[in-house]
């Protein structure tokens, strides 16, 4: 196999590693690189969970599911009390607690919830053997949906786009994360910065990647995903990129990245 010839990886019985993907900034490639890390994950022969935790649902969009389908939800799950594993839908880039727009009402309704910081960890505690990573796309923005990410992760994957404003929402972030280990999951760990629509040829791209790794020195992945029109439209084919276009930029860089969260968590 064209993937296996790059790196081969073995399974383990541990716990999951659960990692969000998160940036109160939109735009700077969350859902992207949740649906292709996945994906890469997968084809490396690791165990691997998506959960959906954006209204919009275009992480369930990006790995073939159809959101007006009718089945039950990761909405279902954390409102109704419906059992996790039941509502986990299989595809060929890895499993996926898929999301809809009712998740947009979770916003609310989670609040009226027994330690409502936390009904997305209970929800995921029953598969957490089943899985070497749980991969959390979390929505643009510092609501319930993200703070429950945040409080069921062991750690957060930052994507960073290298623009002129990236600075100012990667500090608004690690703000709320500071927040939410201090009060509400003091296990909670970057587990990496990753550049995205790094575009090596401006320099506004070189300053920016080099002011963020002296304020996170040894912070920042070393892969940094290019900014690259296959892997922009691959999405609206409902496809990661590696079934899109396996031979792109993109599709080597997001390979390259799953390669480096593997050894960093051997």
């Amino acid at each position: 196999m064209w993937i296996t010839r790059i790196f081969l990886c073995e399974t383990g019985d541990e716990m999951a590693k659960t990692i969000a993907i998160a940036n109160q900034k939109g735009g700077v490639g969350k859902t992207t690189t949740c649906v292709n890390l996945a994906a890469a994950l997968t084809a490396a022969g690791k165990r691997v969970l998506l959960c959906d935790m954006d209204p919009q649902g275009h992480a369930s969009i990006g790995l073939g599911a159809d959101k007006r389908d009718g089945k039950p939800t990761i909405y279902d799950v954390l409102i109704n009390g419906v059992e996790t594993v039941p509502v986990i839908r299989k595809t060929k880039h890895g499993d996926l607690l898929a999301a809809n727009t009712n998740l947009a009402g979770a916003e609310v309704e989670i609040r009226s919830l027994e330690n409502h910081h936390y009904v997305l960890k209970q929800a995921l505690e029953p598969v957490q053997s089943l899985y070497d990573f749980i991969l959390i796309d979390c929505p643009p923005s510092l609501g319930q949906l993200t703070v429950n990410a945040l409080c069921a992760a062991d750690s957060v994957i930052v994507p960073v786009d290298c623009g002129f404003y990236a600075l100012e929402g990667l500090s608004a972030l690690t703000s709320t994360m500071s927040m939410i280990k201090k009060r509400l999951n003091p296990e909670l760990e970057i587990e990496g910065i990753l550049l995205t629509m790094f575009d090596s040829r401006t320099n506004l791209a070189i300053q920016i990647a080099q002011e963020i790794k002296k304020y996170f020195p040894k912070k920042v992945f070393s892969t940094a995903i290019p900014r690259n029109v296959r892997l922009a439209e691959a999405p609206s084919h409902g496809k990661p990129i590696f079934e899109y276009d396996r031979f792109s930029r993109g599709a080597e860089s997001y390979l390259l990245l799953a390669r480096e969260l593997i050894e960093n968590n051997k």
